[in-house]
């Protein structure tokens, strides 16, 4: 089970462009402390103006921001390494997609406040920020914290331009969405979204069009045609008309304990 799909974590409102800054450091083979110091700089007059706190909200952001593209979670190493590639390859106006699947699977809470708000936008229209926020209280508990999160995590998807504002306050419209047509980046995505899951599984038709990505129109590919792009996703075939992608673990026992996935060539700092 993933134990990251309980937790919060994702606690800060964190703009598309820290993100690009983030990922450019890494891909340029800066270590942490380098890292660490460029976002300081970055983020010195936008977040806790004046503040040293040692946990305040900049450091808080800082950490996001490294944990998803950088000191990222056991297992997701292999996943950050081909982000990074795609990344290389896209159109900066495009790069949203990779910044969007490290954040699920890094931090399935975005996930969930995304499926939540998804859901509504498809039902009803519009997401009202209340209603997302009662949805995931009721996921992660009655805690004023998960309220908190939510909302940042709501702030961050206004920031990304796919959430728009109407005139209703705390009511939102889908904003832009984006049509992804590679099929190497859509395995990419089907595999981020099976890390934001608790069991690591689903129907192939659900993650291709999962409310978790509705910033997203991915074109529909054969589940054998994603399963052949990632050494790193299974096929499971359910009756006739139903395929369950999951992600596949590793046999090879490291200490005693299954390794799920080997490191690339960003594993060994830079963290």
């Amino acid at each position: 089970m993933n134990v990251r799909a309980s937790q919060i974590g994702f606690s800060q409102r964190i703009r598309l462009e820290w993100l690009e800054q983030t990922a450019n450091l890494v891909l340029a083979g800066n270590d942490k402390t380098e890292i660490n110091d460029s976002l300081q700089e970055l983020l010195k007059n936008k977040v806790s103006i004046g503040g040293e706190a040692i946990r305040g909200n900049r450091e808080k952001v800082i950490s996001i921001l490294m944990k998803t593209w950088l000191t990222v979670p056991r297992g997701l190493e292999a996943l950050r390494d081909e982000g990074l590639q795609i990344h290389q390859g896209l159109p900066r106006k495009d790069r949203i997609a990779v910044h969007w699947g490290m954040a699920l699977a890094a931090y399935p809470f975005w996930g969930a406040v995304a499926a939540h708000t998804g859901r509504l936008l498809r039902l009803q229209g519009t997401a009202a920020a209340a209603h997302v926020q009662r949805r995931v209280k009721e996921q992660y508990g009655e805690r004023e914290t998960a309220s908190r999160a939510a909302r940042r995590v709501l702030r961050s998807f206004i920031d990304w331009n796919v959430l728009n504002e109407t005139d209703d306050k705390g009511v939102y419209a889908q904003g832009i969405r984006y049509s992804i047509q590679d099929p190497r980046l859509i395995s990419w995505m089907v595999e981020a979204s099976l890390h934001a899951r608790a069991n690591g599984s689903a129907a192939t038709k659900d993650l291709l069009d999962g409310p978790s990505i509705f910033p997203f129109r991915l074109a529909h590919i054969t589940a054998e045609h994603l399963a052949s792009l990632s050494p790193r996703l299974d096929l499971l075939r359910h009756g006739l008309d139903e395929d369950l992608m999951m992600l596949r673990q590793r046999d090879r026992q490291v200490n005693g304990k299954t390794k799920e996935f080997e490191g690339g060539p960003w594993a060994n700092a830079k963290s």
